[in-house]
């Protein structure tokens, strides 16, 4: 493998790669520069932990408080889940690769990796092949800079959290709200009869339920968000029998969740999509009536 490492930024990292993502086989090649997207603005702590990093395409974000099964199977992700399970607290990063520009003379792509989340693993099943693995999004991070590129990246990543200009009550009425309307979203999914491969019907109120009893966790405290800013994020998951725009929506939503820097902006947002949600599932109930008494 041919590697050259270059660190210009702090705040941005490039990648230029051949093939990063899970399933691949093919050398990486990495390379760091400035990106010209405007920078993101957060609290964030000058301390700095090591973790393993696993890559995704940018319709693949997650976000703090969603869980999410992986099939691991190569043995460069076997290994990461290894040192993740027995040496970083069950602890890794998942981030996502944007797109970001095409070299004109070799024609190869740059990505910025962004969009960081630290995850936890809260289950491992074997197969016969790899092993199904269930995480869950604890905290958006930012990556400073990779620590090792083979056999699976590391890196240095910092928590990055909500800048908290409102009042306790402000956030307090917003999060009473949303509750209040997922709950009710969750009431009208129960009676929605999808079809078996459709999503299953209880993600949100699981989300929730994570973020309002989130269990002790064996990191840094920094790296947790507080109450609200982690129901802000429970909103965005997908309502049962989505369509494919409505899934390409709820993408938008998250990386949107994950820029906004308030958490109050979040909540109005989130109440929003959540309030859109109520009306789709409750059309959609109008409509499996009307077809049960034909």
């Amino acid at each position: 493998m041919n590697v050259s490492l270059s660190f210009c930024q702090p705040s941005t990292l490039c990648i230029s790669k051949r093939q990063l993502l899970p399933s691949t086989s093919t050398p990486i090649l990495f390379s760091f520069s400035h990106s010209h997207k405007k920078r993101r603005h957060f609290v964030t702590c000058a301390s700095s932990s090591e973790l393993p990093l696993l890559p995704f395409p940018i319709d693949q974000v997650l976000v703090p408080s969603e869980a999410k099964t992986l099939h691991l199977y190569e043995a460069r992700y076997l290994a990461l889940l290894e040192e993740s399970l027995f040496k970083k607290k069950k602890f890794f990063v998942h981030f996502v690769l944007d797109p970001i520009a095409i070299n004109d003379t070799s024609g190869e792509a740059s990505f910025a990796a962004r969009y960081g989340c630290l995850v936890a693993i809260e289950k491992v099943e074997q197969l016969e092949i790899g092993a199904l693995v269930s995480i869950r999004g604890i905290g958006r991070v930012k990556i400073l800079k990779f620590q090792q590129a083979e056999p699976y990246l590391t890196g240095a990543v910092i928590p990055l959290l909500d800048n908290i200009p409102h009042s306790d009550t402000e956030l307090s009425s917003k999060v009473l709200k949303i509750k209040e309307a997922l709950r009710s979203l969750n009431s009208l999914e129960i009676k929605l009869k999808a079809p078996q491969e459709a999503l299953l019907q209880t993600l949100t109120a699981n989300s929730l339920r994570w973020s309002e009893n989130t269990p002790a966790l064996d990191c840094d405290n920094s790296f947790i968000p507080p109450l609200a800013e982690l129901v802000s994020f429970a909103a965005l998951q997908p309502v049962s029998g989505s369509s494919e725009s409505e899934l390409l929506k709820l993408q938008k939503k998250k990386l949107r969740a994950m820029d906004i820097k308030d958490t109050l902006d979040r909540l109005e947002d989130s109440i929003g999509y959540v309030q859109d949600n109520i009306s789709l599932v409750a059309a959609k109930l109008a409509i499996q009536s009307l077809d049960s008494r034909l």
